[in-house]
C-alpha cells in the first residue's frame, strides 16, 4: 500500500499540462458547461489525463496487424498512446508511421522507445529497459545511449524531477508498468482484491482454461456482488484510471449497471484466452510481463523482431498533435492506414465528422481505418455524414471475429472500414 501512496507523488501534470496541449485536450473532452456535474467530471478527467496514463497500450497489436494488412508502401497514421503498438507495427516494416498524441507524456515515451530501438546496443539491453523496466542499470543505459538522441522536449520530460524529487526516467528502475494512471489503477485494484482475500498467483499458474474459469467463478465473480464494489463502479470517476472520460463511460455502460459490464469484460480477460498467451492478463494480474523464452510479449519486445526495429526506426515520426490537426497538413491521397484506437468515443458529432472528412480527403483507394468502441456496434451510422460514410465499406463479419479474438478484452467492438474511393 505504501507503494501506491508514493506513486501519487509521481504525477507529471505540471510539465505535461502545457497551455497548448491542455487546450487541445480540453477541446477533445469538454462537452458540457463547467457549472454542470458532467462538465465538472470532464474537467477533473482532463486534469488527471494530462500526465502519463498508459505505460502499456491496451489494444491487441496482433488483431491490428491482421486488419491493417500492411504492405511495404503503407503509411500509417495512428494515435500514439503508450507507443507499444507503434513499435509493433514498425516490426511489420511499413514505409512510414506517423504517431500523434495530445499527451506530451505519451509522445515522450514513444520517442524514448524509438530511440531505444535505434541506439541501444543489443536486444538484451532493449528488453531490460522496456520489457523488465525495473533495473537500476537502465539509468546508465539512458544516459549513455538514449538521452542525447531525444529532442529537447522529450529529454526535459524524462530528466525533470517529479514531486518525489526523482527524475521521471527513474520509473524504468522501479517497475515502469506499475506507474502511470493505468498502473496506479491496477495497483489499487490489487489492494481491493487483497482486502477481499483474492490471491492472483493461482490464476497465473493455471494450466488450462478450465482452471482459469474455476478461478474466475470462485474468486472474481463474487466481488461484483458486494454493495461497495457496485457503488464505486457506478461513479464515472471510478474508471478515470482506465483513461475513460465521462462521455465514454456512458457508452461503455449502455444503460446497464457498470458492475455487470465490468464483470463481463473481466470474464473475457480471465476465461477466453490461455493465460500463458495473454500478456494483457499478465499486466493486469501480475503487473509485469511473464518471464521465459516462450512468454507472451508485444511483438516489438520479441527477440526476433529487434533487428527489424533497428533497421526501421527512422520510419517513425512522433508528433504532439491531434489526429485531425495532423491530417490538415497532408495532401490528397497521401495515407492508407489509420488507427484511431477508441478516441471517437470521446467525440461530438462535429468532431467526428471533421475527423472523417480529413481521413477521406487524405486516403488512397483501398485505405483501411481501424478503431475500437466501448459499446459493441460501430458508432458511425447515424452520426457521420451520409455522403462521407457511403465512400467507405464496413467489414462487419470480420470485425466481429477480431472483437472476439482481441486479448485485451476491454472493448465492446473492433471495427474495420475500407475506402472505396
Amino acid at each position: 500500500m505504501s507503494e501506491q501512496v508514493s506513486a501519487l507523488l509521481d504525477v507529471d501534470t505540471p510539465y505535461a499540462a502545457q497551455s497548448g496541449n491542455n487546450k487541445r485536450l480540453k477541446d477533445a473532452v469538454h462537452q458540457h458547461k463547467a457549472t454542470t456535474r458532467s462538465g465538472l467530471l470532464e474537467r477533473i478527467f482532463t486534469a488527471v489525463f494530462s500526465g502519463l496514463v498508459y505505460p502499456q497500450i491496451w489494444e491487441d497489436p496482433l488483431i491490428d496487424l491482421e486488419a491493417l494488412a500492411l504492405t511495404p508502401e503503407s503509411h500509417i497514421v495512428t494515435i500514439t498512446s503508450g507507443g507499444c503498438n507503434v513499435m509493433s507495427y514498425l516490426a511489420a516494416s511499413p514505409a512510414h508511421i506517423t504517431a500523434v498524441d495530445l499527451n506530451q507524456a505519451h509522445v515522450a515515451l514513444t520517442k524514448l522507445k524509438v530511440a531505444g530501438a535505434a541506439h541501444l546496443p543489443s536486444y538484451d539491453s532493449f528488453f531490460r529497459f522496456f520489457g523488465e523496466a525495473d533495473k537500476r542499470s537502465n539509468l546508465s543505459l539512458y544516459r549513455r545511449f538514449l538521452k542525447s538522441h531525444l529532442d529537447v522536449s522529450s529529454r526535459t520530460y524524462w530528466d525533470q524531477r517529479a514531486f518525489n524529487l526523482r527524475p521521471r526516467i527513474s520509473l524504468f528502475t522501479r517497475g515502469f508498468y506499475r506507474h502511470g494512471l493505468l498502473g496506479y489503477f491496477i495497483g489499487w485494484a490489487h489492494i481491493a482484491a487483497w482486502l477481499y482475500g483474492v490471491d492472483f498467483r493461482p490464476l497465473l499458474q493455471s494450466k488450462t482454461r478450465a482452471d482459469q474459469r474455476r478461478f474466475f467463478d470462485a474468486q472474481l465473480a463474487p466481488l461484483f456482488d458486494h454493495r461497495l464494489v457496485r457503488w464505486i463502479t457506478g461513479k464515472p470517476e471510478s474508471l478515470y484510471g482506465l483513461g475513460i472520460p465521462p462521455s465514454q463511460y456512458e457508452k461503455l455502460s449502455g444503460g446497464r449497471p457498470m458492475y455487470e459490464v465490468l464483470r463481463e469484460r473481466l470474464e473475457r480477460l480471465v476465461c477466453d484466452f490461455d493465460i500463458s498467451d495473454n500478456y494483457f492478463a499478465w499486466q493486469a494480474f501480475a503487473r509485469r510481463y511473464a518471464s521465459g523464452e516462450d512468454a507472451s510479449l508485444p511483438p516489438y519486445l520479441r527477440r526476433e523482431n529487434f533487428s527489424v526495429l533497428q533497421a526501421n526506426a527512422e520510419r517513425v515520426n512522433v508528433l504532439n498533435l491531434g489526429f485531425s490537426e495532423f491530417l490538415q497538413t497532408q495532401t490528397i491521397a497521401s495515407c492508407d492506414r489509420y488507427v484511431l484506437l477508441d478516441a471517437q468515443d470521446w467525440m461530438t458529432d462535429e468532431q467526428l465528422n471533421d475527423l472523417w472528412h480529413g481521413i477521406t480527403r487524405t486516403a488512397r483507394k483501398g485505405a483501411r481505418v481501424i478503431f475500437r468502441t466501448a459499446a459493441e456496434p460501430s458508432l458511425l451510422p447515424g452520426r457521420l455524414a451520409p455522403d462521407v460514410l457511403a465512400r467507405w465499406t464496413y467489414h462487419a463479419k470480420e470485425s466481429l471475429d477480431w472483437t472476439a479474438r482481441d486479448r485485451s478484452s476491454i472493448y465492446g467492438g473492433f471495427h474495420l472500414y475500407t475506402f472505396e474511393g
